[in-house]
């Protein structure tokens, strides 16, 4: 439970975490079922991890695959759960088709009412090489599969306004600063944060954006084993 300390509203955050695989009709009937549990359970915004409607490794399976967001058959099924539970509703990301050769990492916020809110796309690209991890070569080249976003994005909830982010996002702490100077009281950073680097900065990094803004922090995260042997941190 978390309040505005101005009003002394208090509302009831859930965070889903999620293990998604690379396919889109699986991961549907997963979150689904995880939303309604958690709604059940009180939760009055949830938010679900970053690329939660498909997490494909390969670049040309993801091309092919991904949809418009006015075709996306996961952005389809969480306006209607939004709709069904009368719940504030993040889709912590998306991948989205954008052009022939490019997506966007798209974060979405959707009313009650089922309506879009609110869409955020990912400014930062993580483009980094890890190395071999546990036998497996941990590189990402985010910028040759999504094009960037280029604009920070609050949204008003019944709570308070709320502050946009993805995943890599959080390493940039002008960002946030950015979204606090426009009145953001919560940051949402839904991730897919890899194995090896959640040890030394998730946690910390978090933290950091809380305290530097005064403002709470919700980061959904997947989890887990997924395709190609790619491993993420939930917690």
């Amino acid at each position: 439970m978390t309040g505005d300390p101005l009003t002394g509203r208090a509302f009831t955050v859930a965070c889903i975490q999620t293990n998604s695989t690379r396919e889109p009709e699986t991961n549907i009937s997963a979150v689904s079922d995880l939303i309604r549990r958690a709604r059940d359970l009180g939760g009055e915004f949830i938010l679900v991890p970053e690329i939660v409607n498909m997490l494909e490794p390969k670049r040309d399976l993801l091309l092919a695959k991904a949809r418009a967001e006015a075709d996306d058959p996961t952005l389809a099924a969480f306006r209607d759960l939004a709709r069904e539970t009368g719940a504030w509703l993040l889709a912590g990301s998306l991948a989205l088709r954008a052009e022939a050769e490019r997506c966007v990492n798209r974060s979405i916020l959707i009313a009650p009412s089922g309506d879009v809110a609110a869409r955020y796309d990912k400014i930062h690209m993580f483009d980094v090489d890890l190395g071999q991890i546990e036998g497996v070569r941990e590189r990402y080249h985010e910028s040759r599969t999504y094009r960037p976003g280029a604009k920070a994005v609050t949204a008003d909830l019944p709570w308070g306004r709320l502050g946009m982010t993805i995943c890599y996002d959080m390493r940039f702490p002008h960002l946030y600063r950015a979204l606090a100077k426009k009145g953001a009281e919560f940051f949402s950073v839904p991730a897919a944060f890899t194995r090896p680097t959640w040890r030394a900065h998730w946690h910390v990094l978090l933290r950091a954006r809380a305290i530097e803004n005064g403002a709470f922090v919700f980061a959904p995260a997947q989890c887990g084993e997924h395709a190609e042997g790619r491993k993420t941190y939930g917690h």
